[in-house]
């Protein structure tokens, strides 16, 4: 059976098909703003600076979705009241020595800082592996880890930083260590 179709029904069937293409391609590009918004919200500054990491939105996009599976794959668990309690105590130790020692409580303070990480369960032996897993859950306080490290890597590398960079880098240290000692109920995790 051959169909014939005149001029206004090819129209109808044009327009209708330039229709569905311009529908679908709203729908993709829709997608692609809703994906990098729940990113960027996610992850902060740490989406900008993927996006410098990788030289592209998808590349960084697509890293930073890869570390969200990463870090839903650890086995994390929130620290025990009696840990807890532990490092607190550490922690007040570290500030206190700050006054007399101020490089030996940084060095000390990026130690405690490691331990509570490893103690809820996140891998420790690579730094820019380790603050990648943090950006997953603490967003906020991973650009100012960086700088703390940063800080803390050039007087073991016996380099100098003055004490105002130093204070800031404890001030640093310690919002992270706040984040990691408080249970993570809030975040949608399950304490083991």
């Amino acid at each position: 059976m051959h169909v014939n179709l005149n001029t206004p029904e090819l129209i109808v069937i044009a327009v209708i098909v330039v229709a569905l293409i311009v529908a679908i391609a709203a729908a993709i590009f829709h997608n692609r703003k809703s994906r990098k918004d729940a990113l960027q919200r996610r992850f902060g500054s740490e989406y900008d600076r993927a996006v410098a990491a990788h030289g592209s939105e998808r590349k960084a996009e697509a890293a930073l979705e890869n570390r969200q599976k990463r870090v839903e794959s650890l086995s994390l668990r929130d620290l025990e009241p009696s840990e807890r309690e532990r490092y607190i105590e550490r922690w007040k130790a570290v500030q206190l020595a700050f006054v007399d020692s101020p490089r030996g409580a940084l060095t000390e303070a990026d130690d405690v800082v490691s331990a509570v990480m490893q103690a809820r369960g996140y891998p420790v032996s690579d730094f820019e592996q380790r603050a990648a897993d943090i950006s997953v859950d603490h967003p906020r306080v991973t650009e100012n880890y960086r700088a703390a490290h940063a800080v803390e890597a050039r007087l073991r590398a016996g380099q100098t930083a003055n004490t105002e960079d130093m204070r800031t880098a404890m001030i640093h240290y310690r919002a992270l260590f706040d984040e990691l000692v408080q249970p993570t109920a809030a975040e949608g995790r399950v304490a083991a």
